[in-house]
């Protein structure tokens, strides 16, 4: 019996370093993202941030590919 329960606390004890290392690596990325959307919020235009807030009202996520086209069509929108 006490095999198997040492066993089990060495199977645990392994799990918890690799939960502590995922967090840790999970930690780090928030960090760099929350870096990143700060500088994202300092740059982006007044009317591309009122977008972005209405997209988040509405429910639609914005895609990955939808930013670079929002400037162009925000440019022509304007001179038209």
């Amino acid at each position: 019996m006490d095999l198997v329960k040492s066993h089990l606390m060495y199977a645990v004890r392994e799990e918890v370093e690799v939960l502590k290392e995922q967090i840790k690596e999970l930690i780090e990325k928030n960090s760099q993202l929350e870096q990143e959307n700060n500088l994202l919020k300092t740059l982006a235009s007044p009317e591309q941030l009122a977008q972005f807030q209405a997209q988040l009202q509405t429910g639609s996520p914005p895609a990955t590919t939808q930013p670079p086209a929002q400037p162009a069509s925000q440019g022509s929108g304007p001179t038209a």
